[in-house]
């Protein structure tokens, strides 16, 4: 635990600009709220006590971890405010770093930084420097380079809005201090609001050093306030996570086509074509290759498969030399042993494929077990369901289902068995036999088609 340091996230800001129902802070960056970033990266500094001030109940209840606490602002008055009301959750004493809740990228090693400087004694701020500053507070400095103020965009002189050091609004003090300087800051600016970066003409008058940390990338400093920011934010994140997908050998054949909205693992040699999205826990072993157009969400590949174009693979285990696709759906609960096919048009539901089984062509399967070197013919359909409750099906070793067949749960397939194309099974096979619908083929001659009037 970072002994001393507690920290306050502000995520009680309307949002006015998103123009949506939803809070700003609760808004998706890589699959996750953006909150839910910040929370992140604050855990990695271990502090002893994280609070988040919300202004909106949906806030609180997106995040029911009992270690966090809780500052309600309402109504919102300002930054300086919502500190306020974080102080008075907090301990009294040691260091606050104060984060906001739509600004999710910047590292804990940096966040580190500006802590450890507020440790000696200073008002740290995070700062960049940013080609178009338009929006953000300025860091105001003396001709010696000390900080001697902020002043937000709107109460800047035109010579302070060409300044491109911007105040990030990360800053950290010691909490006595903190909690002073907050008491004495008024709202006489612009917006009629407490400003969180007036305190920082209070330390200089104090005799107080500010130190800053300057952001190594601009990603760090970049919050979210409209739609159009959170998609270039967006575009800026998925291209880090390629980027770092690519430092670690991972062929990509557009880095601009790949989102990524969890986290993806990558063994060796594995190649990703374009338009590919990653949700959740993703797991690629050595040389996998994923063609282009799929989804694949909190699953786990083995090596040497193959997932051909326009895939869709959900909470899915697939086994090694695999071959998946075009256009299969596989959800929840399936599991695939080794050298298994699932071609196109197949969907696979709650069941398992044992090693070499195949359904190739335009099938359904679900809540089924499937044994080994099955093969299920074109238009294979389980038929699991009976309208109030999901039956099984088992399918033993070796089976041979003919194209367009109905197999109707629960029921069981005997290893060995073939059954003839067209058939409709509801009763269990014995090993080893042929199944087939007796029925008599007959032709009429001299019948014609109907004409069209």
């Amino acid at each position: 635990m970072n002994a001393g340091l507690q920290v306050a996230i502000l995520a009680a800001g309307e949002g006015k600009r998103m123009r949506s129902a939803l809070p700003k802070v609760l808004h998706l960056l890589g699959g996750k709220p953006l909150l839910a970033h910040v929370l992140e990266t604050a855990g990695r500094l271990e502090p002893s006590a994280t609070c988040v001030v919300y202004g909106e109940d949906a806030v609180r209840r997106s995040f029911p971890d009992g270690s966090l606490l809780w500052a309600r602002q309402n109504p919102p008055r300002g930054t300086g405010d919502a500190v306020r009301c974080a102080l008075a959750a907090l301990p009294a004493d040691g260091v606050t770093l104060v984060l906001f809740g739509a600004d999710p990228l910047a590292r804990a090693a940096t966040l580190q930084q500006v802590v450890d400087r507020a440790k000696s004694g200073a008002l740290s701020l995070l700062t960049a420097e940013i080609e178009d500053p338009s929006g953000y507070g300025r860091i105001v400095r003396d001709r010696n380079g000390r900080v001697t103020g902020i002043v937000e965009h709107k109460d800047a002189t035109p010579a302070q809005r060409a300044i491109r050091e911007i105040n990030t609004g990360v800053m950290a003090a010691p909490t006595n201090g903190l909690r002073d300087w907050l008491e004495r800051i008024d709202k006489r600016n612009a917006s009629g609001e407490y400003y969180l970066t007036d305190v920082a003409a209070l330390a200089v008058s104090d005799g107080v050093a500010i130190a800053t940390t300057r952001a190594e990338n601009v990603i760090e400093a970049m919050g979210v306030n409209s739609m159009r920011e959170l998609a270039e934010l967006e575009r800026r994140y998925q291209r880090a996570q390629a980027e770092a997908l690519l430092d670690a050998g991972v062929a990509l054949a557009d880095p601009a086509r790949i989102d990524l909205r969890g986290t993806l693992e990558c063994g060796r040699d594995v190649t990703i074509d374009i338009n590919c999205i990653f949700e959740g826990q993703v797991t690629l072993s050595d040389r996998v290759r994923i063609g282009a157009n799929c989804l694949i969400k909190d699953s786990s590949i083995g090596e040497d498969t193959a997932i051909a174009p326009f895939s869709t693979l959900d909470d899915t285990q697939v086994g090694a030399r695999c071959r998946i696709g075009p256009y299969a759906r596989t959800r929840p609960g399936t599991a695939l042993a080794d050298e298994v096919h699932i071609g196109n048009f197949v969907e696979v539901k709650a069941s398992s494929f044992g090693s070499r089984s195949k359904a190739n062509h335009l099938s359904y399967v679900g809540d089924t077990v499937v044994g080994r070197d099955v093969n299920l013919g074109a238009g294979t359909i389980t038929c699991n369901y009976d309208g109030a409750a999901k039956h099984r099906t088992v399918i033993e070793d070796d089976v041979h289902v003919g194209s367009d067949t109905q197999l109707v749960a629960p029921v069981t397939i005997g290893r060995g068995a073939t059954i003839g194309a067209g058939t409709t099974v509801w009763k269990d096979v014995p090993r080893e036999s042929l199944v087939v619908n007796e029925k008599m083929q007959v032709a009429k001659s001299g019948w014609k088609r109907p004409e069209k009037g």
